[in-house]
């Protein structure tokens, strides 16, 4: 029923997203997934918790090749996590990073993935300041402007924005890439210096 869901949303965005059309999609009856989802926000909830789940997933598999012992890498390793799920699944991403669908108070684990992961990048400021790797001691706002750069830029792709900066959809990822890249290189203490 979830992945019904989920594929309605990618077909036709999160507005569009009905039980009853995702009962018939997983071809069961139209009453049947009511005891599971009593209404349609039930429904949005379960599916946001199954796109953070995918999203916690691709940040987990980026995050198992980063270099150890490199926390902006790794800083730079969770960005670009960040911007090619949101790139590659943008009705999904629509869906988790707006309260428009769903009521976060209610989905408790896709609350607490999404600590988790501001813990993490926490714990990785810290970790890049604690090595000298950084400019700023100032570790909130370093992490809330990577953390609206790369909601920003994936907004802008979801929007449509990309093609009026003259990035084709091709250049999307080199463009996330390279952006990550200098906000690293702004944050980041020249090297040769402590």
């Amino acid at each position: 029923m979830i992945d019904a869901a989920l594929q309605l949303v990618e077909e036709g965005g999160p507005e569009t997203l009905s039980v009853r059309e995702a009962a018939r999609r997983a071809g069961v009856s139209p009453g049947a997934p009511f005891r599971h989802f009593p209404s349609r926000d039930a429904l949005m909830t379960a599916v946001a918790e199954e796109a953070q789940r995918r999203f916690r997933a691709e940040i987990n598999a980026a995050l198992a090749d980063d270099p150890a012992g490199d926390p902006l890498a790794r800083f730079r390793a969770l960005g670009l996590a960040y911007l090619r799920w949101a790139m590659r699944n943008p009705a999904h991403f629509e869906v988790i990073s707006t309260g428009r669908y769903f009521d976060h108070d209610k989905a408790a684990g896709l609350s607490r993935d999404n600590a988790e992961l501001i813990g993490l990048t926490e714990r990785t400021m810290a970790d890049a300041f604690a090595q000298g790797q950084l400019r700023s001691s100032d570790l909130k706002r370093v992490q809330i402007a990577g953390r609206a750069l790369v909601y920003g830029f994936a907004r802008m792709n979801i929007d449509g924005h990309f093609p009026r900066w003259g990035i084709a959809d091709t250049e999307a990822e080199r463009t996330a890439e390279a952006i990550i890249d200098l906000f690293i290189e702004g944050i980041a203490k020249p090297q040769g210096r402590a």
